[in-house]
């Protein structure tokens, strides 16, 4: 069966993928040949992979992506890998009348990815999302996407050019990068769509202005990490946050803006088929600030 697979199936489509990678799936630029280009090479990845299974896989004829994808988290947890929450894979179906129809899956250790195609019934952008998903599942049992020593140097030095020269933000345990070391450290051995979810909460805290709020209160960097890297993306975490925007809106409106610019972030990764939790939280969060306000926030321009 596909326990049997997995070993080919990453030998088989490494090629494929990194040429994905390196297409832009990473970054898209905005000119037209570029966009046209990088779902060419998505689309060839993604079949790629499906076709791998279909060929590897005994008693099936049409592989089916979205028990494939079930089962191959499944043998990861069977295999030893630290799932908290489980081996189970999360469909969300975007409430519609009309096609385009819209999926998104989040996989154990928190990757989100969604229906990356016009997809004219609501089980074909679930299979759309199982496809893009499976692709990124096969490809993360790359070496190169397992957090070791090797891997977090190179992280940090990444980080380090972020900063662009500035020589003050060293790797201590008080600084922004050594928070980021830290967190990488803590998670070794792990890959990172494993790690994924513990990213997305700081990803969050930074943008919500926790983080911030957090150092005013002389609480150190290494503190926070510790204390978040046992905490799950929640309700209560996200109704936390929705009440932050729901005091800012109060003070001066901006849950609009905030919501307009989620909602572009989430549909351009979406389409590119890029992993996208940290965008589809904050929509999610945004949008239930806005629902608590009962619908009075400014969202003008904003299909909700």
């Amino acid at each position: 069966m596909i326990a049997a697979t997995t070993n080919a199936l990453t030998q088989q489509v490494n090629t494929a993928l990194s040429r994905t990678i390196d297409g832009g799936l990473g970054g898209l630029r905005h000119d037209v040949v570029a966009d046209v280009r990088t779902k060419q090479v998505l689309r060839e990845a993604v079949d790629a992979v499906v076709q791998s299974f279909s060929n590897h896989t005994r008693g099936y004829g049409r592989v089916n992506v979205v028990e494939a994808l079930q089962e191959f988290w499944q043998i990861k947890q069977a295999r030893g890998a630290d799932l908290k929450n489980g081996a189970l894979v999360i469909y969300e179906s975007v409430p519609s009348n009309s096609q385009p129809y819209v999926c998104y899956v989040t996989l154990p250790g928190g990757s989100c990815f969604g229906s990356f195609q016009n997809c004219p019934t609501k089980a074909e952008a679930r299979r759309s999302s199982a496809k893009i998903a499976l692709m990124n599942s096969v490809f993360n049992e790359h070496p190169s996407r397992r957090i070791t020593d090797e891997f977090i140097e190179k992280a940090v030095q990444d980080a380090r050019a972020s900063f662009k020269g500035n020589l003050k933000e060293g790797d201590g345990p008080d600084t922004g990068i050594g928070a980021f070391r830290f967190m990488l450290e803590a998670n070794k051995g792990r890959t990172m769509l494993e790690f994924q979810e513990l990213m997305t909460v700081f990803q969050l805290l930074h943008w919500n202005g926790s983080l911030k709020a957090m150092r005013e209160r002389q609480c150190s960097r290494q503190e926070v990490v510790a204390h978040y890297s046992n905490r799950s993306l929640d309700d209560d975490m996200r109704a936390q946050m929705a009440l932050d925007w729901i005091a800012r809106e109060q003070e001066s409106p901006v849950l609009g803006l905030e919501m307009a610019q989620a909602e572009r972030e989430l549909e351009t990764a979406r389409l590119a088929g890029r992993e996208l939790r940290f965008p589809k939280e904050k929509k999610d969060i945004l949008m239930l600030a806005h629902n608590q306000l009962g619908g009075n926030a400014n969202t003008t321009g904003i299909n909700c």
